[in-house]
């Protein structure tokens, strides 16, 4: 399994959260072992969003690098590297551009439904439309084998598929490999207003925040609606703060404030308070090791720098066969 090789990355939008760490970083270390794996910063893709004020950007970026090293990811087992470092991404992207038909694009369940969650940045530009597009080159210039996904990304892999199929047609050589999904069991992890964990919605709980500000977003979580008062029994299956105890919590704790719900035996403050124990319990290495990482920016930029040259080597060849294939070189 060692020659295979995985492809994922992470847009520097803003800092990490628990849903991005147990939605896919999690997986990714759990993958290091195994696979010739490639997580790239995907700054460009970061535009989309937030090409009003881009230099927030490059902090973003070195965030989202510390997050990456406090939480597992080794440079030694896995290449880590900055997209916008490796202009092959932008040239690639722009040949593949006039091949795409704009139904193709246009057809993208994300493109609405992303305009419609997001509603303080214009989304409606020729850059969001296309970014599939961007995604196939990020991934095909490193004939990724696999990549890792939650099940509701699949359509967006199958549209990668479709170019990459429609590509190799046209130049009648099969340049860039087709990925499979790699689908990843990701668990149910809402904000703490019960909506999906994100930025976006500033209900998520970062990877760094503080002992104290993650105590803070405990106590504010949604739980059961219907539980109006102490003596009211709950209903777990429908609580927001269960599903983290499903991660963070014992398995006998778990039976127990299942049960104890249920009987109104427990009220929901000190079932958060049972969840801050557990929760802080399993985040404080990461959050010390965290610290480390960030007190040493030199050392972090000197990594993710050895991974762009060591990644832009493949992408150079690649983008070579690509344009060779093409008779435009």
């Amino acid at each position: 399994m060692a020659g295979k090789r995985i492809l994922s990355g992470m847009q520097p939008s803003g800092q990490l959260h628990l849903g991005n760490y147990h939605g896919a970083l999690k997986n990714w270390v759990s993958m290091q072992d195994d696979f010739d794996c490639f997580f790239f910063i995907a700054d460009w893709h970061s535009l989309t969003t937030l090409y009003e004020d881009p230099k927030l950007i490059k902090n973003f970026s070195f965030e989202v690098a510390v997050d990456w090293l406090s939480s597992g990811l080794d440079p030694e087992k896995c290449t880590l590297f900055l997209q916008s470092a490796i202009p092959e991404h932008a040239e690639l992207h722009l040949i593949l551009s006039m091949v795409v038909p704009v139904p193709w694009l246009e057809r993208n369940p994300t493109y609405k439904e992303k305009q419609d969650e997001v509603k303080s940045v214009d989304m409606s530009s020729y850059g969001f439309l296309g970014y599939p597009v961007l995604q196939t080159a990020d991934i095909v210039l490193y004939k990724a084998h696999a990549v890792p996904v939650g099940i509701d990304q699949v359509p967006h892999l199958e549209l990668s598929r479709e170019i990459i199929r429609r590509f190799n047609k046209l130049y009648q050589k099969k340049v860039f490999i087709e990925p499979d999904a790699k689908i990843s069991d990701v668990p149910k992890l809402n904000g703490i207003d019960g909506r999906k964990m994100s930025k976006s919605y500033n209900n998520a709980i970062f990877l760094s925040d503080t002992e104290k500000q993650i105590t803070k977003k405990v106590k504010a979580m949604l739980t059961d609606p219907a539980r109006g008062l102490r003596t009211d029994p709950g209903d777990p299956d429908v609580c927001n703060l269960f599903p983290m105890h499903k991660i963070y919590s014992p398995k006998e704790m778990q039976a127990e404030i299942d049960s104890a719900c249920r009987k109104a035996e427990i009220g929901c403050g000190d079932c958060k308070l049972k969840l801050v124990e557990t929760l802080l319990e399993s985040m404080r290495p990461k959050m010390e090791n965290r610290k480390e990482i960030a007190a040493k920016p030199k050392e972090v930029d000197e990594i993710i720098h050895a991974g762009t040259e060591k990644a832009r080597k493949v992408a150079r060849a690649t983008l070579q066969e690509a344009k060779t294939a093409m008779k435009i070189v």
